[in-house]
This record gives structure tokens, C-alpha cells and sequence, in this order.
């Protein structure tokens, strides 16, 4: 049962696209009147700070007297994209084996003459001022 108490419908017909973190589903179902629609979901994997993980997800549904309007939509928006950038994919976040790489001299502060620190320079003992709590 989805959250609004409704059993949801049988598929009747499905296919999965496999897409890096994201899933997509297309499913056919059946409505009470024994006609079919279909539906989208895209699914989208997110892993915790702990290792956990835990999933997005975001449906669309299509009804048949809307397919060719969609499907002209659809194949003009993809078809303008590929025109404009080609099919390459410009974003390396997105590819499937995207790393991401962490600047570890990322500058924290600047000095009043102008100079930068970066962390890890702030976390060495030399970069520590001495107090004496006798002057407090």
C-alpha cells in the first residue's frame, strides 16, 4: 500500500534503465477501467555519513490520450540538447565512475599582508599562540 491507503496497480509490463546512482523505471499499469498507462519513476541512491543508505524518488505518470504529445515533446527537448551540446557528457560528476577528488590545501584565511593559509598549515603546533593564563 503507497501512503494514500491505495493498493498500487499491477504492473503489467516494465523495463529498468540503469543510470550511475540513478534508476529509472518504466512501468505499464492497469487502471480500474482495465485501460493502461504508464508510469515513470526515477530512483536515486543517497549513502549517509554512517554508511547507510537510503533512496529518492520522484514518479510521473502518463495516460494513453497524452503519449503522442509526450513523445513528440520528448523527442524534440532530447533532440535539441544533443544539437546544441552533442551527446557527449560535459559534467564529470556525472559519469559512472566519477571520484570526487578533495583539495586538501583549501585556504582558510588570509593574512593582512595578503597571504593565504591554507588548513592544514592552520593545524600545525607551530601556528598555535602561547598564552599564560598567569597574565588572566
Amino acid at each position: 500500500m503507497n501512503n494514500n491507503g491505495m493498493m498500487e496497480k499491477e504492473e503489467i509490463f516494465s523495463k529498468v534503465l540503469r543510470a550511475g546512482r540513478r534508476t529509472y523505471f518504466f512501468d505499464v499499469r492497469s487502471t480500474k477501467a482495465e485501460d493502461y498507462y504508464l508510469t515513470i519513476t526515477e530512483s536515486k541512491k543517497f549513502t549517509n555519513d554512517d554508511g547507510s543508505f537510503h533512496y529518492k524518488k520522484h514518479k510521473i505518470y502518463i495516460y494513453k490520450e497524452d503519449f503522442t504529445e509526450f513523445k513528440d515533446i520528448l523527442a524534440e527537448m532530447t533532440d535539441y540538447i544533443i544539437n546544441e551540446k552533442g551527446d557527449e557528457v560535459i559534467s564529470e560528476r556525472h559519469q559512472k565512475d566519477f571520484k570526487k577528488e578533495y583539495d586538501t590545501d583549501v585556504i582558510v584565511a588570509a593574512e593582512d599582508d595578503g597571504s593565504r593559509v591554507t588548513e592544514a598549515e592552520l593545524k600545525t603546533p607551530e601556528s598555535f599562540t602561547d598564552i599564560s593564563f598567569d597574565d588572566i
